[in-house]
C-alpha cells in the first residue's frame, strides 16, 4: 500500500507489485475499489509490474468534496503514472474504469499506452435524446436521463442504502454468488453519496464514441453474458476501435459485470494472452 498527493490535494492510495516487467495499470468501476482485482494482481505479477489505484472518493483514497468527474479521475491516473515513473504501460479498465482511459486518450493522446483491455464499458450510458434508437441500442445505453436523474436521486435519498445495493444486484444475471455479491457490496460502501451521486451523473452523461476510432494501440473489448450491460454493445466497440478484439464470457464462464471475480481463471487467461 503506497501514497501519493494530486495536484488538487488528494490522497490516492495505490498499490504496486514492483518488478521490472511491463507495467499494468488496472482501473475499477464506479464505486468499487482496487480489491476487485484481487484475482488479478497476483495472477498477472509474475513477468509485469501491476498497478491498482483507488480512485478519489473511494476505497481507502481521501474523500473530498471535489473533483468528481471522469476527466478528474484521468488527470489523477496521469499524475499517478509520473509519479512512478511510467512512460510505457499496458491499460486495463473495468465499467468506469474504461471510461477514464477514454479520457485519458481524449486528453493525453494513446503516447504512453502499449495495449489497452477495455471491460463491460458502453460506450454511451445515457440515452440522450438527440440520438437515434439505433443510436442508442448500439451504444448499450442502460438508462433514459430521467432515469438517471431519478437513480441520483434515490442514490442521495434516505433510502440510498437499499437502493445502492439494488443497483448492485442488478449487475448479476440470475442468483449471483453469495460471497461475491456480499464482497462488491461491501466495498461500495467506501464510497460517501456526495462523491458518488456526482461523479456517476458525469459518467453517465458521456459520450465516448468519438475517441473510439481514434484509440491506436491494440485494444482487446470483453464482454458478459448475463451482465446488465448488453454484450452487444461490447461489439460495437470493439467495430469503432481499428483491429481491436472482442471476447464476450458465455453464460456458462460467467454472467454478470464481475467476470473476473465470478470466474478469475477464465478472465485471467484471456487477458494474459492479449498481453503477452
Amino acid at each position: 500500500m503506497h501514497e501519493m498527493i494530486t495536484d488538487d490535494g488528494v490522497r490516492l492510495t495505490y498499490r504496486d507489485s514492483g518488478g521490472d516487467g511491463v507495467p499494468l495499470v488496472m482501473l475499477h468501476g464506479w464505486g468499487q475499489t482496487a480489491a476487485m482485482f484481487r484475482h488479478q494482481v497476483e495472477a498477472l505479477a509474475p513477468g509485469r509490474r501491476v498497478v491498482t489505484v483507488d480512485f478519489r472518493g473511494h476505497g481507502r483514497s481521501e474523500k473530498p468534496r471535489h473533483g468528481y468527474r471522469i476527466a478528474r479521475l484521468a488527470r489523477d491516473v496521469l499524475e499517478l503514472a509520473d509519479h512512478l515513473g511510467l512512460e510505457s504501460f499496458d491499460a486495463l479498465g473495468w465499467s468506469m474504469g474504461a471510461s477514464v482511459w477514454w479520457s485519458f486518450v481524449d486528453q493525453y493522446g494513446t503516447g504512453r499506452l502499449r495495449r489497452l483491455v477495455l471491460v463491460d464499458q458502453p460506450a454511451a450510458v445515457a440515452a440522450v435524446p438527440w440520438t437515434t434508437g439505433a443510436e442508442q441500442r448500439q451504444c448499450g445505453a442502460i438508462f433514459d436521463v430521467a432515469g438517471l436523474l431519478e437513480l441520483g436521486a434515490a442514490l442521495a435519498g434516505p433510502d440510498g442504502e437499499r437502493v445502492r445495493e439494488d443497483f448492485v444486484r442488478s449487475m448479476f444475471g440470475g442468483d449471483p454468488d453469495p460471497g461475491v455479491l456480499a464482497f462488491v457490496l461491501d466495498e461500495i460502501r467506501a464510497t460517501p453519496a456526495y462523491a458518488g451521486v456526482p461523479l456517476l451523473f458525469d459518467h453517465c452523461a458521456q459520450d465516448w464514441r468519438d475517441v473510439l476510432d481514434r484509440i491506436d494501440v491494440p485494444t482487446l473489448v470483453i464482454g458478459c453474458e448475463g451482465s446488465h450491460v448488453d454484450p452487444d454493445s461490447q461489439r460495437f466497440v470493439a467495430e469503432r476501435i481499428p483491429g481491436a478484439r472482442l471476447h464476450v464470457f458465455p453464460a456458462d464462464v460467467a454472467r454478470s459485470h464481475f467476470p473476473f471475480l465470478e470466474n478469475p481463471g477464465a478472465f485471467n487467461a484471456v487477458v494474459e494472452k492479449f498481453l503477452s
